[in-house]
């Protein structure tokens, strides 16, 4: 039985290394603050830690843990917690170094992204980012968000029209609603 557990363990913590950047960017753009999405992280993780053998022996892991964190998210905003963008003495902070291939990191002005994307409703925040930044397909969004097709691609279109009109994105923003 000793054996299972630390084959368990040691399955969890290789998940957690290989996904951790991935969840962290999808908390940090669902937060909009870099210690929130560490805590939302946390709490997520914590979660699944729990429920592992279901979780590891899912179709797709990482998208049963994305459903995790959007329903971790969505029950902080019910309970009406503030959302900060960042504290008013950043000094002390570690960004979030972008890697190339993120198409926020290439914009050229990331924190105006970032405060219009803080700025979305949270259902329409969480359908951008789960569609545009995580690249997902609209039904893998839906089953993340626990909606339907169509509310995903609603509040996704809502949520890239906002972006649009927001001054200095235009570039960022393109025609084709990729970000």
């Amino acid at each position: 039985m000793g054996d299972r557990k630390q084959a368990r363990d040691t399955e969890f913590q290789a998940f957690v290394v290989g996904r951790w950047p991935r969840l962290m960017r999808t908390a940090f753009l669902l937060t909009g603050e870099q210690h929130a999405a560490e805590d939302l992280v946390q709490t997520t993780l914590e979660q699944v830690y729990v429920a592992w053998r279901r979780v590891g022996s899912a179709d797709d892991p990482e998208a049963y843990v994305r459903r995790v964190m959007i329903n971790a998210h969505a029950r902080r905003h019910r309970r009406k917690l503030k959302e900060f963008l960042a504290p008013r003495d950043d000094s002390g902070l570690n960004r979030e170094v972008p890697d190339s291939s993120d198409p926020i990191g290439r914009a050229d002005d990331r924190g105006a992204l970032i405060t219009a994307l803080a700025g979305l409703p949270p259902r329409q925040r969480q359908a951008v980012v789960l569609r545009y930044w995580e690249d997902l397909s609209e039904s893998q969004a839906a089953a993340a968000m626990g909606c339907s097709v169509g509310s995903v691609k609603s509040n996704a279109a809502k949520g890239i029209a906002k972006l649009r009109v927001v001054p200095g994105l235009a570039d960022t923003v393109t025609d084709g609603g990729r970000i």
